[in-house]
């Protein structure tokens, strides 16, 4: 039987700027001191997302020390949200939205000058192929990795703090810090009984590596970071 996971791969992520926000301060955001899973999830599948294909983040290296830096921002207010195919269809009426009447300045408290080695696995999915498999994926992903491709631009948690992805050969040692983290988010799981559910994890940087669990207690996913 061919294998469904692939060996552990490695990206390098770093950028002037990171706001992996804490749940519970979102109005004003504040982030993480060290990279989420799922925000590592995230900068991975910008380079290789399949139906196909499952990512799994196992750890994440932090190369540089951790420092912040705070400033302003405009925010809006709220979201905003498409009429119904049925309003427009209809010709109904909808409230429009515009955004310089919903504005307001936040504080945001960012990592600054940030700098990771993420690593991860893939397992095939019960969306594969027959045409697909381990080795097809894997080849894939290094040479796109290799080449600066990607589906679209990686950030690191908000989209205008982009991050520059590229091989992890030669990178630095991480950094030699330990020091707990806290409650930290692991992931949304999206197929729960009672809808979406977020689940967390006991953080904890050692050495300036950040292990992820395959799965925290009380999550019904099937693999880490996924």
């Amino acid at each position: 039987m061919p294998p469904l996971r692939s060996p552990t791969l490695f990206l390098r992520a770093c950028g002037p700027l990171a706001v992996f926000t804490h749940p519970a301060l979102k109005t004003e955001r504040v982030s993480t001191p060290v990279m989420t899973p799922s925000a590592a999830r995230g900068l991975i599948e910008a380079v290789l997302w399949k139906p196909a294909i499952r990512w799994h983040v196992e750890r994440i290296r932090v190369l540089k020390p951790i420092s912040f830096t705070a400033f302003r921002r405009n925010e809006v207010n709220s979201r905003a949200s498409l009429p119904s195919l049925a309003t427009v269809r209809d010709g109904g009426e909808y409230t429009p939205f515009f955004s310089d009447e919903d504005r307001a300045q936040r504080n945001t408290v960012a990592l600054r000058e940030v700098d990771y080695v993420v690593e991860a696995h893939f397992t095939l999915t019960e969306r594969a192929g027959p045409e697909d498999n381990v080795t097809k994926f894997v080849k894939m992903f290094t040479r796109r990795i290799a080449a600066g491709q990607h589906f679209h631009q990686p950030y690191f948690g908000c989209r205008e703090f982009v991050a520059d992805v590229m091989p992890a050969d030669g990178a630095p040692d991480a950094i030699d810090e330990t020091r707990p983290l806290g409650r930290m988010l692991w992931d949304v799981e999206y197929d729960g009984p009672h809808g979406n559910r977020a689940v967390f994890f006991d953080a904890e940087l050692v050495k300036g590596v950040m292990e992820v669990p395959a799965a925290p207690e009380g999550s019904r996913a099937a693999g880490g970071g996924a």
